[in-house]
């Protein structure tokens, strides 16, 4: 039988000791940063965050860090990469996932950038998402990690794992960033993506979780579980 949340509870020192045990049990497993955080803490820069995150959709960690510095020291410029053919770009980032379709998409994003603003990215989430095939969790990551601008990242793990332990009910990473937004305090917006990739990773995965290894076992609703270890 699931467990009803009492959703009273979801104040700022629940969140704080959320993250702490979800942390701990992390640094206990050693589980690495994710790629894309790796990438932005060499400079913070928007242009390489951007590029990083388009690489990583449907592609591990180790090969989208490879990918983008390989692109990334050839391209190191918004000007350059709009001066590249999608051929060559998606050489660089083979064997990332999709790296023909992506090769294609990084060149037209270049191209909009230079041309309609300056070869400079804006700190802002609606031009951000005009671009091609850049979704909410691309540009909160750039928002994020490369303007330092508080927006909740909401990709699969964190829709998932939100719904799961009852913090929300909803049904797109859309409905889950815009319900979050309400019930989560603003600092811990930026690094409840970093915690909660991880976390699906290596304890509340999408396939039988590690419910026995939870921290949190004993609070979490466990939406959605049919079957966990």
């Amino acid at each position: 039988m699931q467990k009803m949340v009492n959703k009273k509870l979801f104040d700022e020192s629940y969140f704080d000791k959320v993250f702490e045990l979800f942390s701990d049990k992390l640094r206990m497993m050693g589980a690495p940063l994710p790629s894309v955080s790796i990438m932005a803490e060499r400079d913070n820069d928007p242009y390489r965050v951007l590029v990083s995150t388009i690489i990583s959709l449907r592609t591990k960690d180790s090969v989208t860090l490879e990918s983008s510095e390989r692109l990334l020291s050839r391209f190191s410029s918004i000007d350059s990469l709009a001066e590249a053919e999608p051929e060559e770009i998606a050489e660089l980032i083979k064997p990332a996932g999709f790296y023909r379709r992506k090769g294609e998409q990084l060149k037209k994003i270049a191209e909009i950038l230079r041309d309609e603003y300056g070869s400079v990215i804006p700190p802002d989430m609606d031009i951000i998402m005009s671009l091609p095939g850049v979704g909410i969790k691309t540009a909160s990551l750039v928002l994020n990690l490369g303007f330092g601008i508080d927006a909740i990242c909401v990709d699969c793990h964190v829709h998932e794992i939100a719904n799961r332990i009852g913090w929300v009910k909803t049904k797109s990473p859309e409905e889950t960033e815009k319900a979050l937004r309400k019930i989560l305090p603003q600092r811990f917006w930026i690094p409840l993506n970093e915690l909660l990739v991880r976390y699906g990773q290596y304890v509340c995965t999408p396939i039988s979780p590690h419910c026995s290894e939870c921290p949190l076992k004993d609070e979490c609703g466990k939406e959605g579980v049919t079957k966990s270890r």
